[in-house]
C-alpha cells in the first residue's frame, strides 16, 4: 500500500491557471489572425482577385476555450470561390476544373507561429 500525505495550499497552481486564462491568448490570436489573412490573400490564385481580397478572420475566446476562424466572403452562384479554387468544381458544360491546394501550405507556418506564441503565453504565466 502506498499513501501520500500533502500539506499546504494550491495557491501557486491556482495563480498559474488564472494568469493563463487572461486575455493574452486572445491578443495572440488576433495578431496571428491577420497573419493568416495576409498569407491566404497572397496564396490565393491571382486570376481571382476578388477572392484574394475577400479574406477576413474572427478570434474569440474565454473560459479556457479559444477559437480563430478565417472567412472568405467571395461567393458565386451560392458557392464560396475559395472552396472552388481549393477543391475544384464542375463546369456548366460538363467539364471539371481541377482545384489547387493553396490554403494548407499558406497556413502551415501561421499555425506553427500560433502554437509557439500561445505556448509562450501559457508557460510564462
Amino acid at each position: 500500500m502506498i499513501s501520500f500525505n500533502v500539506t499546504g495550499s494550491f495557491k501557486k497552481t491556482e495563480s498559474f491557471f488564472k494568469k493563463a486564462s487572461t486575455p493574452h491568448i486572445l491578443a495572440v490570436l488576433n495578431s496571428c489572425g491577420q497573419e493568416g489573412v495576409d498569407a491566404l490573400s497572397s496564396a490565393t490564385p491571382i486570376e481571382s482577385g476578388l477572392a484574394a481580397d475577400s479574406w477576413s478572420f474572427k478570434a474569440s475566446g474565454g473560459r479556457g476555450k479559444y477559437r480563430i476562424v478565417w472567412l472568405n466572403n467571395d461567393v458565386e452562384n451560392g458557392f464560396p470561390v475559395a472552396i472552388m479554387l481549393q477543391y475544384g468544381y464542375g463546369t456548366g458544360t460538363g467539364g471539371y476544373v481541377q482545384g489547387k491546394d493553396y490554403i494548407n501550405p499558406a497556413m502551415r507556418p501561421v499555425f506553427d507561429r500560433i502554437a509557439d506564441k500561445v505556448w509562450k503565453v501559457v508557460t510564462s504565466a
